[in-house]
């Protein structure tokens, strides 16, 4: 089979044993792969109702048909379940080098069913495949447990994903992280990792990927290749990562700060693009394939010694990956703190403990919020959890990875806390899933994507706040932010489901050049529209799981506080999200009764019928 290995590597942990199945080819053309064909595969072998954390719970690692190729940035894989954080359907995205492993070794898919009896990993060396002890690694970071593991098999190139101490401890956004510090990041897939007591899974992949036509693939791949090279954004994300977004938010008065309390932050440049490649960084790093390499290598230096909260050796490091847009934000501007040494220390804990810094810093500042309110008091906590506490944002993500003190509560993600603690409002999330970095009172666009997005609160599947700071769509109106929302929707869907970095398509590699590239790996003559029809019915799909989960139309919301309550100063003054205006057309451009219910003849023109 040509663009696809067609294989599903099937291993019951309960039981010990492994096969290998077939996909159904029919999938594969009508999904391409990565998270559309895994979405088809856990429709059909999970009950939606079942708890996630249950060994009845499905765990897919899935690659796409360009993962593993020349193809720029192919490098990605989703890990696909019922979210431990969400309840719902989640699909979390990881690069590095783990993916295309995977497929080296000869499967498309992973599937991971029922629970070990005991702590073990799982290695994977081409058709052999076996369950092994974890003992010596449970309770271990990340960054040791790879090399822990790296030591014991003795194999060159090998490449491992895993958790850390806050997926073993069932943190409910516990993340699943490849190669030290590339992470399958969001809605507690690590959580779902722990819960059936596996560690890590080591793979090795000694075989090629056949391609059907070589000689338009690399056409195709030389194509996409140039128009790149030179793209302003890709040298922009080269240069500077992703950390200046913080710029273009701030100024726009869509920095949430203070548990979006307000949407400017007085200490941004401490924490944008400039600031970290100007006094932290030492070298890009790439992913497999990339011509990106938007990766930030930093070191502390003579700042090494700050904020040692307490004295254990995993406090001691002073170089790792990062901070990414994303957790600059929400351990920096959203916790009200502005030394980037903090924020560096607490991205790297979070990467070795394996935990989402999004939901981590979220949570804390939800926290910090009733922690100034004085409804979370001084007997409740260790120290004072006050906006702009750097001691607290680096201790609090130690005691959340362990459940220790309030990091118990912490540990639930700010939905279940502010729940637990009386106050839901100071949740900023949907679906029980907390907000990145863009406050939709500052992009109004943002607010639809959230309420609608499948696997709750997430910027990746509609990024609005590109058209909206441009100047093509004012970002205070709800003018054509459904129609455009449904749009990216199902575009970044298909994109996903090729196995390549959304950030090529910021860098001069859109979705369009793809389709080459994917017609000529799998012989299938897949056009544009073909790739868009192809994203639209996976989002039903997710859609109708949802449906089943128990979702309903009351999930597709957002916080009172974006609803009701604008920013006092800054260029959002005043402006509230109008969600009632933008879900009805929403729905309706999607095809959905008024409830947000797929109708019969929409599924019926995605092939769905069945299925539903």
């Amino acid at each position: 089979m040509n663009g696809w290995t067609g294989k599903l590597l099937r291993v019951d942990l309960t039981a010990g044993t492994s096969r290998v199945e077939d996909l159904p080819r029919e999938w594969l053309e009508q999904y391409l792969g990565g998270r559309g064909l895994a979405d088809r595969v856990l429709y059909e072998h999970l009950d939606p109702t079942v708890d996630p954390l249950s060994p009845e719970n499905k765990l897919i690692f899935a690659t796409g048909p360009l993962t593993g190729t020349p193809v720029p940035c192919g490098a990605r894989y989703m890990v696909v379940t019922k979210g431990a954080l969400t309840g719902a359907i989640t699909t979390s995205n990881s690069g590095g080098h783990w993916g295309p492993e995977l497929r080296f070794a000869g499967y498309d898919l992973l599937m991971l069913e029922g629970k070990a009896p005991k702590p073990s990993y799982l290695f994977i060396y081409d058709d052999h495949v076996s369950i092994r002890d974890a003992a010596a690694f449970w309770g271990k970071g990340v960054g040791e447990t790879e090399d822990g593991l790296r030591e014991e098999l003795g194999i060159p190139q090998l490449r491992i994903t895993g958790i850390g101490p806050a997926g073993e401890n069932l943190v409910r956004f516990a993340c699943i992280v490849n190669d030290k510090h590339r992470a399958a990041g969001r809605s507690g897939v690590g959580a779902v990792m722990g819960s059936k007591n596996l560690k890590a899974v080591a793979v090795r992949g000694t075989g090629g990927l056949p391609i059907a036509d070589p000689q338009a693939f690399m056409k195709a791949y030389w194509t996409m290749r140039g128009d790149m090279k030179d793209h302003a954004g890709r040298k922009g994300l080269t240069d500077l990562g992703t950390a200046p977004t913080i710029d273009m938010t701030n100024m726009f008065g869509g920095l949430p700060t203070r548990n979006f309390l307000e949407g400017q932050f007085e200490e941004a440049a401490n924490l944008n693009g400039n600031a970290i490649k100007d006094t932290r960084m030492v070298a890009n790093k790439a992913c497999f394939a990339c011509t990106i390499a938007c990766g930030r290598v930093c070191r502390l230096g003579e700042h090494a010694e700050k904020y040692l909260v307490n004295m254990h050796p995993r406090n001691w490091r002073t170089a790792g990956e990062g901070p990414e847009y994303e957790a600059a934000w929400a351990l920096g501007a959203d916790t009200g703190v502005g030394d980037l040494d903090a924020v560096l220390k607490a991205n790297w804990l979070c990467n070795d403990l394996g935990m989402d810094p999004i939901s981590m810093g979220a949570t804390l500042a939800a926290a910090m919020e009733l922690y100034t309110n004085g409804v979370v008091t001084d007997d409740d906590v260790e120290m004072p959890l006050t906006f702009g506490s750097s001691e607290a944002l680096v201790r609090m993500i130690e005691a959340t990875a362990y459940r220790e003190g309030f990091g118990d509560k912490l540990a639930e993600g700010a939905m279940r806390m502010g729940n637990q603690l009386g106050h839901p409002e100071v949740f900023m999330g949907t679906k029980g899933q907390e907000f990145p970095a863009y406050d939709p009172r500052g992009f109004q666009g943002m607010g639809v994507a959230y309420a609608t997005c499948n696997r709750g609160g997430c910027h990746l599947r509609a990024w609005t706040p590109g058209p909206e700071s441009s100047g093509q769509m004012d970002p205070h109106t709800t003018d054509g932010k459904s129609e455009w929302v449904v749009h990216e929707q199902n575009r970044s869907t298909a994109h996903d489901n090729t196995g390549v970095c959304l950030f090529v398509g910021g860098g001069g590699g859109p979705l369009e050049s793809l389709v080459p590239c994917t017609a000529a790996a799998t012989g299938v003559d897949y056009t544009i529209d073909d790739f868009v029809k192809i994203g639209e019915r996976t989002w039903n799909l997710e859609k109708l799981w949802n449906l089943k989960a128990g979702l309903t139309r009351a999930d597709d919301d957002l916080p009172k506080r974006l609803l009701r309550e604008g920013h006092k100063e800054g260029p959002s003054k005043g402006v509230t999200v109008n969600l009632d205006a933008m879900l009805p057309v929403y729905y309706r451009e999607r095809g959905w009764n008024e409830e947000g219910v797929p109708t019969p003849e929409k599924l019926t023109e995605l092939g769905l019928a069945s299925v539903g």
